[in-house]
């Protein structure tokens, strides 16, 4: 119980402690670190598998005393607990990540009662979500049966696709289906109108942090919405981490180290944060999508040596250290162009060139332009 942590605070105080370590374990540490913050204590928040006692000497006193002694001696570095304003943005961000995920999971069981019905529109819809679908599914619900009445509905680009609507929507759509799609169609709005609140006041809070959004959102790739998540995992204060080398390690975008006797391991990426790597994973994704563009280029090159899983892993790291640079620099994004790998290594690139000619069977003379 609060009064509980607070006569521990008040224990502390009197004792004249002035550091404290606790471990990470799930949310339980968040009330005793919120609480004992604000009494102006030395805090260490630390990863539980960085303080792992001796085997076979399990117990909560050993396991006090041996944090203790870790403490004392500084042998244990604290994680990253970003400040109070910092933390409700995270909150928000956060549940606005869970909400779109339940969103998408209720659009898919949508899908699924319009397939028991032998509604075919997700194959000429690319959104189930958008107006048009919204529109017809509604009308449906009310008692519209009629697939040519139902496509007339169809709004913009949609309404060249009537004649597919009306064989998509051509099925046994019985008022056992409009009961369970109601409920569906009701649903998704709520996490519509919860999601727009949400975004609300992410928009509020991130007031004091707009400058840095608006200059990492120049990179290729990053949205608002990657933006937001990024100042609420890392706190916007890159000084936090001393390289871009120690940003992408803790954020889980890093090879690990694993290596003993002369011999490399399997250097997977350690874990990270799981929020922040689902947005540098979208962005990578939009990357991925580009063709005049330095990181598009990248993802290219590494994709076609590696893989397109490797390369995904590779432009979040490089955009992770991007963002570290001009937070650290507060530069904005010059872009190199897509080309920037070979003006970077000219030679490379001529030998490259000449290679696939003369795979080809030509003879090739290099003459210098003038």
């Amino acid at each position: 119980m609060t009064d509980d942590i607070l006569g521990l605070r008040q224990y502390l105080i009197d004792q004249q402690v002035t550091g404290v370590l606790m471990e990470s374990t799930s949310d339980y540490w968040k009330p005793f670190y919120y609480l004992l913050e604000d009494a102006g204590f030395e805090l260490i928040l630390a990863n539980a598998r960085h303080v792992k006692n001796i085997p076979g000497r399990k117990s909560d006193v050993n396991d006090a005393t041996w944090l203790s002694d870790l403490c004392a001696h500084r042998l244990v570095r604290s994680s990253f607990v970003p400040p109070a304003p910092i933390r409700a943005l995270r909150d928000l961000t956060r549940s606005r990540e869970v909400i779109t995920h339940e969103r998408t999971r209720k659009i898919a069981r949508l899908e699924k009662q319009l397939e028991d019905a032998g509604i075919k529109l997700s194959s000429v819809a690319s959104n189930l979500s958008g107006v048009s679908c919204h529109d017809m599914l509604t009308a449906m619900v009310a008692g519209q049966r009629d697939p040519i009445a139902l496509s007339e509905l169809a709004r913009g680009s949609m309404r060249n696709k009537r004649p597919d609507l009306q064989r998509a929507l051509t099925g046994r759509f019985t008022e056992h289906h409009a009961f369970l799609v109601r409920m569906s169609l009701e649903r998704i709005a709520q996490d519509d109108a919860a999601i727009a609140a949400l975004t609300q006041r992410i928009e509020a809070q991130i007031e004091p942090f707009r400058s840095f959004r608006d200059l990492i959102c120049a990179i290729p790739g990053i949205s608002t919405t990657v933006a937001d998540v990024i100042i609420a995992e890392t706190g916007a204060d890159m000084s936090v981490f001393p390289t871009a080398g120690h940003l992408a390690a803790w954020a889980g975008v890093a090879p690990g180290q694993n290596e003993s006797a002369g011999r490399t391991g399997s250097t997977t990426a350690r874990p990270g944060d799981s929020h922040l790597k689902g947005a540098l994973g979208i962005a990578a994704m939009s990357v991925s999508r580009t063709r005049n563009t330095r990181l598009g280029a990248r993802y290219h090159r590494i994709a076609a040596r590696r893989g397109k899983l490797k390369a995904i892993v590779a432009i979040e790291r490089t955009l992770l250290s991007i963002v570290w640079a001009m937070g650290h620099t507060g530069q904005p994004y010059q872009e190199p162009g897509a080309d920037y790998y070979t003006r970077l290594r000219p030679d490379r690139t001529k030998t490259r060139a000449l290679k696939m000619l003369r795979d080809l069977g030509y003879t090739v003379t290099l003459t210098p332009a003038a």
